[in-house]
């Protein structure tokens, strides 16, 4: 596989350099958001989990070297050689730390936007710790610049954190479900801890006991610690603020509320047993109510242990194993051009969102809007209607623009032609949505939207989302002018 280096000059001219201003790297900013510190931001503006705006621009990489655990979860399944499932705990090819790092320095050398380093599993990253460890050294050795994130349950955790801590993995992601050990009995049906198997509120209180250890250990090393939760109605949705409260008391960064995935498929115990996920509506009200506690991830996509590319997307089966060749030159240069591209473009968009923020505050309503927006990243409307298998929504109001969530959809067009049958679906799926934004649709697919009281444009296609939706803004309430 030879490396495919992004064209520069391939990607859509900015909003400046239309209006002539300068499109260097010399003009853009990395300058950290004003309620981050300039420390923080080094560790997260390019890792697309614990910045939104990273998301846009870079990508992330599991390697599946991690395939045994220490807990059984009711809504988890490890299957493999599921390539069509996008969910945490699937793989498609288990790794040994050596086929790890070489599959690293392939990707490294194709996708110049890849920025981070994951373990997820399909186990725990913890459980598995001599495998995790011995993939992150010899990484390290290829590509020194790579940041190393990785996922656990937390049994394990409190053993670990000085290693963690060592080896410079500033990011760690703890999946906890309850901080009451009588709700966490009804989501883990046993541990294994002490050699020995646990079950029922004993193995529960261990479990909770040792994530708030953990957590209270990383965090007290500098070390950024993003909460999972897994949102499951009549079990933990009305206990989740309670959660996010014991989080934040010990310095959680993030808080990443994910729905409950249950399809009976999937052959997990609330799939056989018909335990309901929550609604896009659901979830988002919870969110809402923990505005203000430990700070909010809404950008999640729930992805795959072994997931490659940017979020929303998934490249894996581009770099299957045997696929690759045995030896990889890899040169840092396309990274640090993309790097420095990223960093244009990131003053630029800046600039662009400032105006369309001035376009929001001269709306003096409390005015809001739901638009999704279907974009294959940058943070543009750049994908077209038929192709997106996801929007990102994004709510207009009085406190500005802000990415509150994504749909999954199928994509209407297949091979070509659009699928009539894959509309309801999609048009399901963008329920409370105003206005769909994409780079173009056709008249079907507009009709059809329009009929379900949807408005789909093409109209500021290529535009950066928020100057769009603050265009939208402003046409739909007629106080301001559109963005210029």
């Amino acid at each position: 596989m030879s490396p495919q280096i992004v064209s520069l000059d391939s990607l859509t001219a900015s909003p400046s350099a239309r209006r002539g201003g300068c499109a260097s790297s010399s003009c853009g900013t990395s300058a950290p958001p004003a309620d981050i510190d300039a420390a923080t931001w080094e560790k997260i503006k390019d890792h697309p989990c614990y910045s939104e705006e990273a998301h846009h621009y870079f990508a992330r990489m599991h390697v599946a070297v991690a395939p045994a655990c220490n807990i059984q979860c009711n809504y988890c399944n490890r299957k493999y050689d599921c390539s069509n499932e996008s969910r945490p705990g699937v793989v498609s090819e288990r790794l040994t730390p050596e086929e790890a790092v070489r599959k690293v320095v392939a990707v490294a050398a194709a996708v110049p936007e890849l920025s981070v380093l994951g373990i997820a599993g399909p186990g725990d990253a913890l459980h598995d710790w001599k495998n995790t460890r011995a993939t992150f050294e010899a990484v390290r050795k290829v590509i020194p610049d790579i940041r190393f994130c990785l996922s656990t349950n937390g049994l394990a955790l409190p053993d670990h954190v000085d290693e963690i801590a060592d080896m410079a993995i500033d990011h760690v992601t703890i999946t906890i479900n309850a901080v009451d050990p009588k709700i966490g009995a009804r989501i883990y049906p046993w541990i294994f801890f002490d050699h020995k198997r646990r079950t029922g509120l004993e193995a529960a209180t261990i479990l909770l006991e040792r994530q708030m250890l953990g957590l209270e250990r990383l965090t007290a090393r500098g070390i950024l610690v993003k909460i999972n939760s897994v949102m499951i109605p009549g079990i933990n949705d009305h206990h989740l603020p309670e959660v996010n409260r014991a989080v934040r008391a010990r310095g959680a960064f993030l808080h990443n509320v994910m729905p409950l995935i249950s399809d009976p498929a999937h052959g997990t115990h609330f799939g056989l047993t018909g335990q309901r996920g929550p609604t896009p509506a659901e979830l988002k009200a919870l969110q809402d109510r923990l505005e203000g506690g430990a700070k909010l991830m809404r950008h999640c996509r729930q992805c795959r242990a072994d997931a490659i590319g940017l979020l929303g997307e998934d490249r894996g089966q581009e770099f299957i194993l045997d696929r690759l060749p045995e030896t990889v030159a890899y040169d840092p240069a396309a990274r640090d051009a993309y790097r420095a591209f990223v960093a244009a473009e990131r003053g630029d968009r800046g600039a662009a969102r400032d105006d369309a923020l001035r376009c929001i505050d001269a709306v003096a309503d409390d005015a809001r809007l739901l638009v999704a927006v279907a974009t294959k990243g940058g943070a543009r409307v750049n994908e077209h209607f038929g192709h997106a298998r996801e929007f990102q929504v994004y709510e207009a109001g009085p406190k500005g623009i802000t990415l509150i969530g994504h749909r999954k959809v199928d994509a209407y067009c297949m091979g070509g032609f659009g699928e009539d049958a894959t509309l309801g679906p999609t048009i399901a799926a963008l329920d409370g949505i105003d206005t769909v934004l994409c780079a173009k649709v056709g008249d079907c697919p507009r009709e059809a939207l329009l009929a379900a009281g949807i408005t789909v444009t093409d109209a500021h296609a290529y535009d950066y989302v928020e100057t769009a939706v603050g265009k939208v803004y402003a046409e739909r309430f007629g106080r301001a002018a559109a963005v210029a």
